[in-house]
């Protein structure tokens, strides 16, 4: 398989694993959790959140890994996980602030799974051997 063909299918992939770890993960979780004090925290725990974290990592790298195009990846993941998040939010915000978690959350995405992709991508090269 050539590279652009390999670089598209991977990008369809690993934007459609994202979503599926973003729905298992974060989102079908509406509720807020209200402790003794009265104070409310929610709708997402720390380890729902690392959870989801590490199995997008874990997506990404094995999509480097399978040489789909670094940056390719990490924009397909970046643009899935933040569609799928702004979509929720878009439907459950009072306040109408989604916008501003999606602008966040969509910086925050591009740069750590660009960095994770490119750190993958070399690493990758090096443990390679020469073809």
């Amino acid at each position: 398989m050539t590279s652009v063909p390999r670089t598209l299918i991977g990008s369809v992939v690993v934007a459609a694993a994202t979503v599926i770890v973003w729905w298992v993960w974060l989102g079908r979780d509406t509720g807020y959790q209200i402790a003794a004090d009265g104070t409310m925290s929610g709708p997402y725990t720390t380890a729902q959140v690392a959870g989801c974290i590490l199995s997008m990592l874990v997506v990404l790298v094995v999509a480097v890994l399978s040489r789909v195009r670094p940056l390719a990846a990490a924009a397909a993941m970046t643009v899935a996980f933040t569609a799928a998040w702004t979509v929720r939010a878009a439907t459950s915000d009072d306040p109408g602030l989604f916008l501003v978690g999606a602008i966040l959350i969509f910086g925050g995405m591009a740069a750590g799974s660009t960095v994770v992709a490119m750190l993958t991508h070399l690493l990758g090269r090096r443990r390679s051997p020469v073809r």
